[in-house]
Formats: C-alpha cells, structure tokens, sequence
C-alpha cells in the first residue's frame, strides 16, 4: 500500500477537507485526480475505505484505522524533509501526549508551553484523560502513566519512581496537632479519592509495613478536589509527591510522617513500537526526565 504515496496523501486529504473536491483544490489537482488514486487506494486495500454519497463522506472503520497510520507516515516524511533541511534532531511536526489530569495539569501544562517556546516548528496536542487510552488507534505519540503499564507492545522509558506521602496544611495541623506516629492517624481526619474499601498500605523504618483505614468525611473521585480540601486544612491527603511538591514548596501543605509512604509507582513514557523515535518524542521524553528527575526536581524535593 505505500506504492504510491500520493494515493495515501490523497486519502488524508479527503477526510480532512471534507470532500473529494475540496481535497482537488487543497492538493492543487484536478477532481478526476483525487477520485482515481482513491479509487486505486482501495482497489489496493481490497476493501472500501471511505463512505461517499452525494451530500457528505466519512471514513469507514478500516479507513478511520488505516488514516492513523498514514498519518504517522506523512509527518515522519514531513519531519524526515525538515531534519535535511534545519539540520538533524530538530523537533517538528505535531506531537500528541496523553496524560492522567493531574499529573498532566501540574507538570505537562507548564512543560509543553516551554517546548514550543524552545522549538519553532514543535507543536504540542495535550489529551488529559485518567482512562487509558489506545495509542495507535487515538494516534498518540507518548503516553506518560503511573504504575506499570500492561500494553507490552508499547516502547517503554522509565522517567522517575514515585510515592505516596502523606500530607496536610499548617491549618489543619494547628487545630489537630500534627501526627508523631502512624498509629496516630486513626484519630485524624483524612482525605481519600481511591477507593475507600481499601486501607491506605504504608512502608517504614526497617521495611516495617502498615495498613491504615482511615476516618474520611470528605471523599471524592477527582484527585484535585481531595487536593484542595487538603490546601484548605480539612484533613490528612495521601498523594504522589510529584502531584504535592509545588505546595510542599510554597508551604501550603507539610509532610508528614516522612518515614512513611507507599509503596514506589514508576513513572513511564510510553511510545508505540517503531523502529525510529522522532525527535520531536525525544525531545519531549528528555524534558520530562529531567523535570522530575533532574537536581531541583519534584520528586527530589520531597526526599530533602
């Protein structure tokens, strides 16, 4: 199927244009042009790949899979041409990340406006989503989870292990006094957005384990609502240290019991499996990496 390279870039065109003689005008060719390589497109692929009546079109199901992976061929081409051009390793192109909200919202907000300020011809699509998304259906360039991930097929790069730690405001601590023991949080307010059936498991001193279920008010499914109220002092937050370092910083929350945490939760870049990463993926992997892990870091704050 990549014969012809101008049938696949046709194929794009017509999705994204809408229509067959818009894609005519867009690719500066004649109508009768982008119907035969079309029509050879699928001829080649054995199957219809675009639903065409006289009003509207739209991509079949194998047409809308096969345009993800045109779409990766085309932009690597385009950022191949731009490498000879500008000079080797410069990041190009648009580069898709997905993230969970929170993790994203904290460090890939801040993190991709920095990139296309670096780069002139980088171009950054965040898709903030706590569910895990498909990559090369939803043709995402790099994925960043937390814990370790199932998709095998994916190219994995460990960026940083993080913990859960346990946090709460000057507010808060000034009212109840802050905790000396873990015991004593069985007589604290705490914090949850995970499930509340299960106890917050804690590692200690000397490879001491605990499990804590811990009184909760306030619960709540959203990682920065449970965040908020700990900003605001109502209560005793376990989170991950790169989601709490800025207000560790700022001192608008305290950690607390600082021999104790959660079990690590590795922080992974995941890429769909390719023989080349692009620059562009690179560039944005390395910006992470260095962001947490780097001397100043998130995670390294909080182990001061």
């Amino acid at each position: 199927m990549l014969d012809d390279l101008n049938e696949l870039r046709t194929f794009q065109r017509v999705l994204a244009c809408g229509s067959l003689s818009a894609a005519a005008r867009d690719l500066g060719v004649g109508l009768a042009v982008v119907s035969k390589r079309l029509m050879a497109l699928e001829r080649r692929a054995g199957q219809r790949l675009i639903n065409r009546t006289t009003r509207t079109l739209s991509a079949t199901d194998e047409g809308l899979a096969l345009l993800g992976h045109v779409d990766r061929v085309l932009e690597e081409l385009v950022a191949a041409e731009s490498r000879m051009a500008i000079g080797a390793g410069e990041p190009y192109g648009l580069l898709r990340v997905s993230s969970p909200i929170s993790f994203g919202r904290i460090h890939l907000v801040p993190l991709a406006a920095e990139l296309v300020e670096q780069h002139s011809k980088l171009d950054v699509e965040l898709r903030l989503d706590d569910r895990l998304v498909d990559l090369t259906n939803e043709r995402i360039d790099v994925a960043v989870r937390i814990g370790q991930p199932r998709d095998s097929s994916a190219i994995m790069r460990k960026i940083a292990d993080s913990y859960r730690i346990l946090v709460a405001a000057p507010a808060y601590l000034e009212r109840h006094g802050e905790p000396k023991e873990v015991g004593d949080l069985d007589r604290h307010l705490c914090l949850r957005y995970d499930d509340r059936s299960t106890p917050w498991r804690l590692e200690g001193p000397k490879g001491a384990v605990v499990e804590i279920d811990p009184r909760t008010r306030l619960h709540a499914n959203s990682g920065d609502a449970v965040q908020d109220w700990a900003i605001a002092g109502q209560g005793v937050m376990l989170k991950s240290e790169v989601d709490v370092a800025a207000d560790l910083v700022s001192g608008r929350l305290v950690h607390i019991l600082r021999d104790w945490h959660s079990a690590p939760a590795p922080i992974y870049a995941l890429m769909p499996s390719r023989r080349h990463t692009p620059s562009k993926t690179r560039a944005f992997v390395d910006a992470l990496s260095a962001r947490l892990s780097g001397p100043g870091s998130a995670t390294a704050l909080t182990h001061t």
